[in-house]
C-alpha cells in the first residue's frame, strides 16, 4: 500500500513533486527495501514514536519551510489507503490547488457511497472557487445519521488528506497547538542524520510532544478550511467489510481464504487461518477464525468489532487482542 501511495503520486509528474515518507524509526530499513528501484527515492524523517497526525504535520511544514520554500505546498496523504483512479486523485488535487496557494487548509473529502458509521464528515458550505468552505465537522454518526447525510448529499467523509502551505500549517499549528508546535520543531532542530541518510527526530522533544489528531488540533478549530470533493474508488480498508469489498469475490458475492467451504452463502468474507469453516445458506456474514478465536458478524456492523475489544479488555482476557 505504501508502494502504491507512492506510485499514485508518481504517475502524475505535474501534480507531484518529490515525496517525503514519515515513519517510524524501526522502519527504515524495510521502507527503504520497498522503496529501492524507484528513480527518486524519497527523503524519510524517522519518528521515534508515535505522536500522531498533528506532529507528523507540523513536522513536515517545519521541514520544508526549512528547505527554502515556506509557501511550498504539502499533501499529507495517510499510505495506507486504497484508490482506485489514479487520475481521478490527481484531478482533485488540481481543483484544490488555488484554494491552498490562497492559504486555505484543503481537505479532501470523500463522495460517500454507502451510510458508514465509521468515518467522521465533512458538512460542504458554500461555494469556494473550485472547491468549497467546509461548514462543520462531524464526529462518526449512528447508522440513521449516516443515512441522512447519504441523502442530503451534502456531507463527504474525511478521507484524512489534507493540503496546504508551509507557512500556513505553521501559523495555525503555532496558534492553535503552540505545543505541538514547539515539540515538533525541537524535535527537528536537535534530530540527527542516520548512516542511510534520513532524518532522525530527536526523542526527548519528540517525546514531549503532545498527541493529537490533526482534524482535532487544527482542522475542526480553524477558520481557514476548504474542502475538495474526492471521488477516485477510495477506501482506508478500515473494516472487515472493506476488506471484502476490496476483494476478489465469487459469482456468489463471497471472497474466501484458507480452509473454507461455502455451501449456498453469499456476500460473506470468509477467511480460516487453520480450522476448516463450512458456511451453509448464510449470507451477507464476516467470518474469520484463527487458532485461538472466532469472529462472526454482519457485513454492515463490522465497526462494532471494536465493542468485542471493549468487552475483553473490562473482562481482562487480554491474551485474546
Amino acid at each position: 500500500m505504501l508502494r502504491d501511495t507512492l506510485e499514485r503520486m508518481a504517475s502524475a509528474p505535474e501534480v507531484f513533486g518529490p515525496p517525503v515518507v514519515v515513519c517510524s524509526a524501526s522502519h527504515e530499513t524495510v521502507v527503504r527495501e520497498q522503496l529501492a528501484d524507484l528513480d527518486h527515492p524519497p527523503h524519510l524523517i524517522l519518528e521515534p514514536m508515535g505522536r500522531n497526525t498533528a506532529a507528523c504535520a507540523a513536522v513536515v511544514a517545519y521541514w520544508a519551510a526549512a528547505q527554502g520554500d515556506p509557501a511550498h505546498l504539502i499533501l499529507l496523504a495517510p499510505a495506507d489507503h486504497l484508490v482506485s483512479s489514479a487520475a481521478a486523485f490527481a484531478q482533485a488535487l488540481k481543483r484544490a490547488v488555488p484554494a491552498a496557494r490562497e492559504g486555505r487548509l484543503v481537505s479532501l473529502g470523500v463522495r460517500p457511497t454507502h451510510p458508514e458509521t465509521g468515518y467522521g464528515y465533512i458538512r460542504l458550505g458554500e461555494p469556494y472557487g473550485d472547491v468549497f468552505e467546509a461548514a462543520q465537522f462531524v464526529e462518526k454518526p449512528d447508522r440513521e445519521t449516516a443515512e441522512r447525510y447519504l441523502a442530503h448529499g451534502g456531507y463527504l467523509w474525511n478521507g484524512g488528506y489534507f493540503l496546504f502551505r508551509a507557512d500556513r500549517m505553521i501559523e495555525e499549528i503555532e496558534r492553535l497547538a503552540p505545543d505541538i508546535a514547539a515539540g515538533a520543531r525541537a524535535a527537528i532542530d536537535r534530530g540527527s542524520i542516520t548512516d542511510a541518510g534520513g532524518l532522525l527526530l530527536d526523542a526527548a522533544s519528540f517525546a514531549a510532544t503532545p498527541s493529537d489528531s490533526i482534524d482535532y488540533a487544527i482542522m475542526e478549530k480553524t477558520d481557514r478550511i476548504a474542502v475538495a470533493p474526492l471521488d477516485a474508488g477510495w477506501s482506508d480498508v478500515g473494516s472487515w467489510a472493506s476488506v471484502w469489498d476490496a476483494s476478489q469475490k465469487d459469482t456468489d458475492g463471497n471472497a474466501a481464504f484458507g480452509h473454507v467451504m461455502a455451501i449456498g452463502a453469499s456476500g460473506c468474507f470468509i477467511r480460516s487461518e487453520g480450522p476448516l469453516i463450512a458456511a451453509v445458506g448464510v449470507k451477507d456474514l464476516i467470518i474469520i477464525a484463527t487458532d485461538d478465536a472466532i469472529l462472526i458478524v454482519p457485513r454492515g456492523e463490522t465497526q462494532d468489532v471494536k465493542k468485542v475489544v471493549t468487552r475483553l479488555t473490562e473482562t481482562n482476557l487480554r491474551e485474546f487482542l
